[in-house]
């Protein structure tokens, strides 16, 4: 079955004014949805009403805690929807629907998060240095334009919405072109829960065409971004360009660390599933793994034996853990990086191909793949893939482990995997990295601030924080003074 799709302009629920495309299921290439594209045209519609919207009574005069009831309330109304939710991502991108199901319920726990902290969220009264009282308070800063990726739409899309809206912004949203269901439901629900008309648009479409004008548009104050680092960096440049604060959430070619004393087991599981669960298709993905030449052997071995019993498969499975990869397209520009890996000298120790079989013939899959042999300098340990290709890397010297985990131009996450907590500080604070995680791997709190340094990015999302991401602070000084200021006299 095919839906077709309208989407949320300027209040309004219509068909965008660009060209009709479709949007496939990558288990088997069939259609689920057809809409159309925006254009700059639609952008500007929305970014005026969304301007004109939030400076109004219904929107402008809320309080905080009125806002946060309505976060709760978007919350609530993903909660209603969470299977149908979960399995309308699983046909947008192919997650397999265990994945999805948790990726609805994280996006209504930021919700129910960002609620509180609006609720209890305090400006402050500053000391005074003199015969006057200060105070910090903090405005929204406007209409914020959000532009989140295919891999995690919900999760990505609830990060920039939530704290947006809690702050008092209007939100212009463009999802990615393949996946733009997830940020259509949502605006569907935050209409529902009290959001007024033009407050949440949505503009599906190409980012050559949408994101470009939306960055440029002269009311949108504020780019919050999730995707490659080559389309954070151009993004960058344009909002220089009008003083515009972004936070970017970019690629990443993150490192984890076994060492000598790990448990094996722990870290054998978190490997696998830091690279391949979401089939790699995540910015966080730990794809070098450096392992403490005493044990490599040993890690190596485990390590296959899990990779040989991972369940590829269809995502409506209760049992996949990996699905397809997001389309045909994909899946060749991770085919093109594994056989650079061969070039480079790399030996694979499993996968290195799509599986065969029926069930795999229409989709897009690839099989977990696992390199040995590279050196840290290999193209193919320097440049994201965004797939489920992980390359080992035996290490002896503490110091040559930092040196070569850090030699590269991202710094998005890392792990370790150690029994000496004073290892896993020494080394966790020399990794040039915005998170660190030591005997685990890819678990998240909304309470807990994100983002990277170098190329993976700028800025941070979620934590209690990150309301104030959407806001400018303004200080206030009131005199106290019972004559006139003397300088005239």
């Amino acid at each position: 079955m095919t839906d077709k799709l309208q989407t949320l302009i300027a209040g309004r629920w219509r068909d965008a004014s660009g060209p009709a495309y479709e949007t496939e299921y990558p288990h088997d290439g069939s259609v689920v949805a057809r809409l159309h594209a925006a254009t700059a045209a639609d952008v500007d519609e929305a970014v005026q009403a969304a301007e004109k919207a939030r400076r109004e009574a219904p929107w402008a005069g809320l309080k905080r805690h009125e806002r946060a009831g309505i976060l709760h309330r978007i919350a609530g109304g993903i909660r209603a929807r969470a299977e149908e939710l979960a399995q309308l991502q699983r046909l947008d991108n192919g997650k397999p629907i265990n994945e999805t199901r948790a990726l609805v319920a994280s996006a209504a726990g930021t919700f129910q998060f960002f609620a509180a902290a609006c609720e209890t969220w305090e400006d402050q009264l500053t000391p005074a240095r003199g015969d006057y009282l200060t105070m910090s308070v903090h405005e929204p800063l406007g209409v914020v334009g959000a532009i989140t990726p295919w891999n995690s739409p919900i999760a990505s899309e609830a990060q920039k919405l939530a704290p947006a809206l809690a702050a008092g912004c209007a939100v212009v949203f463009k999802p990615a072109e393949i996946t733009p269901r997830m940020a259509i439901e949502l605006a569907k629900i935050a209409e529902e829960a009290g959001v007024p008309p033009g407050i949440v648009s949505v503009l599906p479409g190409k980012g050559s065409i949408v994101g470009d004008a939306l960055v440029k548009h002269p009311l949108v104050k504020r780019i919050a971004f999730t995707g490659g680092t080559t389309v954070g960096l151009g993004i960058q440049r344009l909002a220089a360009e009008k003083l515009m604060p972004t936070s970017l959430e970019l690629g990443g070619k993150s490192p984890t660390i076994v060492c000598a004393d790990a448990d094996l087991d722990h870290a054998v599981k978190g490997v696998l599933y830091g690279i391949f669960s979401s089939s790699g298709e995540s910015c966080i993905a730990g794809s070098r793994a450096f392992v403490h030449a005493s044990v490599y052997e040993e890690f190596k071995r485990r390590l296959l034996a899990g990779v040989a019993q991972l369940r590829v498969g269809d995502p409506a499975s209760e049992r996949t853990q990996m699905g397809p990869l997001v389309n045909q397209g994909h899946r060749a520009s991770v085919e093109r990086f594994v056989a650079l890996g061969r070039e480079e000298g790399g030996r694979v120790l499993a996968g290195g191909q799509r599986p065969e079989g029926a069930p795999f013939a229409k989709g897009s899959y690839y099989l977990p793949t696992v390199f040995e042999g590279l050196r840290n300098d290999a193209r193919m340990c320097q440049e994201e893939i965004f797939g489920p290709v992980l390359a080992l890397l035996p290490w002896e010297d503490e110091a040559d482990l930092i040196a070569q985990a850090n030699d590269s131009v991202f710094g998005l996450a890392s792990g370790i995997w150690t029994g000496d907590y004073r290892r896993a500080w020494r080394i966790g604070s020399a990794l040039q990295t915005g998170t660190v995680w030591v005997n685990t791997y890819k678990v998240f709190s909304v309470s807990t601030p994100f983002g990277g340094v170098k190329q993976s990015g700028t800025g941070r999302e979620k934590g209690r924080l990150g309301i104030l991401e959407y806001t400018a602070q303004k200080s206030f000084y009131w005199g106290m003074n019972e004559a006139p200021l003397p300088w005239a006299d």
